[in-house]
């Protein structure tokens, strides 16, 4: 394999939403030394930043191919990701075809989800991004490319336990949400940018592997709370919402699209059905390190979640 220090990375997803995968992993790059190229939707103030840490910037759609075509022009690595959205599989599609028709790539790394590998062509989730998730990865997968399938469980950024649970422990110090007994082992996005950061460095022993990512540990809602308690110095409760309760007067907070709203619920849904009870290694194997905990997170978000939410 030819010497592709000199290349930039592609890299989408900039700036990002939940969790700001995409702008992470051009940060674990950046410090790495290494030249990146970021294809954004729009530029503003948050792609300025990035200019400035030496990122190259292109404004395009990544659902139009002529686009997708002018970002990889002269890359060799990409990292695939978007906000949760109806065109996702459009995307992807657009993304593919742009990737066999430029023949250079070394790797083609894409964020899934944890969920998909839990899923078939003929047993699917509520969530139309799960959906969407699954055929994303057959669609890279009969493109050819040399791809690399990477599937997190839920962030530690995720509104279910930063926005939501920030606001509920400011009022009553609880995380209201309606999980019942379900466990659950979230993870740092950074960390999930980490992995990309270390595929993307060195592709050759990932190409065609699937990785699923959690945190270091797998616990119900009270043992999370447990650990919001120990970085917080505080006790901080779980109360069991009923779903229409949480999902009327919580949820609804967040005044949420309604294809980002329904994914939510059917989280919310398999979070009690206990299908968030994962714990893998593949973190570990791939960085050296533990994920980060969630009282590490909380601890270092701890102004965050003491200030008082509007």
């Amino acid at each position: 394999m030819m010497d592709s220090s000199n290349n930039p990375i592609l890299v989408t997803g900039v700036p990002g939403q939940v969790g700001g995968v995409g702008s992470a992993i051009v940060e674990a790059l950046r410090s790495r030394g290494l030249p990146v190229r970021a294809l954004v939707l729009h530029e503003d103030e948050r792609t300025d930043a990035l200019r400035s840490r030496g990122v190259e910037i292109i404004a395009g759609d990544l659902t139009r191919g002529r686009d997708v075509a002018a970002a990889l022009r002269g890359c060799r690595r990409m990292y695939f990701g978007m906000g949760v959205s109806p065109p996702y599989l459009e995307a992807t599609a657009a993304v593919a075809a742009a990737a066999r028709e430029y023949g250079g790539l070394e790797v083609l790394a894409n964020i899934s989800q944890m969920t998909v590998s839990q899923m078939s062509l003929t047993e699917m989730t509520d969530s139309p991004q799960h959906r969407l998730h699954w055929l994303c990865e057959q669609v890279l997968n009969w493109s050819g490319m040399p791809v690399v399938h990477v599937r997190p469980t839920v962030f530690l950024q995720h509104p279910f336990l930063f926005d939501l649970a920030a606001k509920s422990i400011a009022e009553d110090a609880t995380i209201r949400l309606p999980f019942g007994t379900g466990r659950t082992s979230p993870i740092d996005a950074r960390d999930v940018a980490e992995v990309f950061a270390a595929i993307l460095v060195n592709p050759g022993p990932h190409i065609n592997k699937i990785y699923e990512l959690t945190g270091p540990r797998s616990q119900d809602i009270h043992g999370v709370a447990a650990e919001y308690s120990g970085a917080l110095g505080r006790t901080i409760r779980y109360v069991d919402l009923p779903f229409d309760q949480w999902h009327n007067q919580e949820l609804r907070r967040l005044n949420l699209p309604e294809h980002v709203f329904d994914h939510f619920l059917t989280m919310a849904r398999l979070h009690a059905a206990n299908r968030y009870d994962r714990q893998t290694q593949d973190f570990e194997t791939i960085t050296g390190r533990s994920a980060r905990s969630i009282r590490e997170f909380v601890a270092e978000h701890k102004v965050f979640f003491e200030k008082a939410r509007p």
